[in-house]
């Protein structure tokens, strides 16, 4: 590490403090800083230049400095950066939810914007308990998910995350009780049987009195597994939801926009949730904003009394300059053969990775889409594959038993080469 970086990093550690790390004296692990980033490279500021296999945590679906996301940033802020969203309207953010109703399954007619996909997914949350009250069910207060989910950090989303294999047990104090059902057993090219969801299905026939909503990622659970599952599953949870007056959350929030090879993650199966969430790459990795999408029959209700309307206001809600990049980068994504795109980074990871299946330390070897997982018998020690990666150039970031690569859609067949080949190499060195 060079001085300029050295120093950088010197300040950062006397006043910052980032995600799920330790500060002073227990800080462990190597940083990196970034001088800039260009298509699917980030450069340090040494010099040296990594191929990016994370799509800044899923949502850099395009790469960096893309023009046509920075024109429309550029554009965008000569008008107006922001205006409060209380009594008030502006064309991005109208265009963006016109866009977004049109893309996702029909039934999806409201649309909710929000700051991040955490608050996505409690506005969502608070869609389903406000709903139940205005339909005369305030006795349905509790939700029911499955294991190994993740759905992010803040408190409701937390209280729907695994809550013993993930991380916020330290937490459970101030948690909401929910319901758990056993994760799919099916692995997503599986064939599925009616027998599979029975456990699923006996815990919400227990308990349907006092649930408002099933919450769940469609098809891929993300953080809390990085595990596809079969979409008959989901379809059949559809069903059941429908047989109990329950509502069906899909949490897109890292499923949506292509990355499984479907546009969302729920046209696997064919079926349509009632509330839905995306995020992410919903702003090409820009700026942060969400969606909180409902169907009118869920609107109505939340807006029935004894509320009257739905009581949730982001400060930042529809902010015009994040509005005005997603509509670019859905544009973007839209107009380009994302399908055959997610189809080929499939394969490649598939190809690329498929070695580290032999390795001694390796339990499973998995894709769907453009998401590739090397999972360990054993969890990464972060401090020594981290540094590890980098010298082999590459920008992937474990955690666990996963080392897994979700790597923007314009990535070229070299660079995912380039990705996989690291990713074996690195599991091999640290594992036995």
């Amino acid at each position: 590490m060079d001085g300029v970086a050295r120093r950088l990093v010197e300040r950062d550690r006397a006043v910052v403090w980032h995600p799920y790390a330790a500060v002073g004296p227990g800080a462990r692990g190597p940083l990196y800083p970034v001088a800039s980033a260009s298509g699917v490279r980030l450069t340090l500021t040494d010099g040296r230049e990594l191929v990016d296999g994370m799509s800044s945590w899923w949502a850099a679906i395009h790469g960096y400095r893309h023009p046509v996301l920075d024109a429309a940033a550029h554009a965008q802020i000569d008008t107006m950066s922001h205006v409060m969203f209380g009594g008030l309207t502006h064309e991005p953010a109208v265009a963006l939810c016109e866009t977004l109703m049109a893309i996702t399954p029909e039934p999806l007619r409201r649309v909710f914007l929000c700051d991040s996909g955490s608050v996505a997914v409690e506005v969502a949350i608070k869609m389903a308990l406000q709903y139940q009250t205005g339909r005369g069910r305030p006795e349905r207060g509790r939700l029911l998910t499955i294991r190994r989910g993740y759905h992010g950090d803040t408190s409701g989303a937390m209280a729907v995350c695994d809550p013993d294999t993930g991380m916020h047990h330290l937490f459970t104090g101030l948690l909401s009780r929910h319901l758990f059902a056993p994760a799919p057993a099916r692995a997503f090219a599986d064939p599925f049987e009616d027998a599979d969801a029975e456990p699923f299905a006996a815990l919400l026939a227990a308990h349907a009195h006092e649930v408002a909503a099933v919450i769940l990622e469609p098809v891929l659970q993300g953080t809390g597994a990085m595990r596809g599952y079969a979409p008959g599953w989901l379809a059949r949870v559809r069903e059941l939801c429908d047989e109990h007056g329950v509502l069906l959350v899909a949490d897109e929030i890292a499923t949506g926009f292509g990355r499984t090879g479907e546009l969302f993650g729920c046209d696997h199966a064919g079926i349509s949730p009632d509330i839905m969430c995306v995020g992410k790459a919903l702003t090409g990795g820009y700026l942060t904003m969400a969606a909180t999408l409902c169907t009118e029959e869920v609107a109505e209700g939340v807006c029935s009394p004894p509320a009257g309307a739905f009581m949730h206001g982001p400060t930042f809600m529809a902010n015009p300059l994040a509005a005005a990049v997603a509509n670019a980068n859905l544009g973007l994504l839209l107009s380009s053969p994302w399908r055959e795109t997610v189809r080929r980074l499939e394969a490649e990871l598939a190809a690329g990775l498929a070695p580290a299946a032999d390795l001694p330390g390796v339990a499973d070897v998995r894709t769907l889409g453009a998401v590739g997982v090397i999972e360990t018998r054993e969890p990464v020690d972060m401090a020594v594959i981290q540094p590890l990666l980098v010298d082999l150039g590459v920008w992937i970031r474990p955690f666990g038993r996963l080392v897994y690569a979700m790597p923007p859609f314009v990535t070229s067949t070299a660079d995912v080469a380039t990705l996989t080949s690291a990713m074996v190499e690195a599991v091999a060195r640290t594992t036995g």
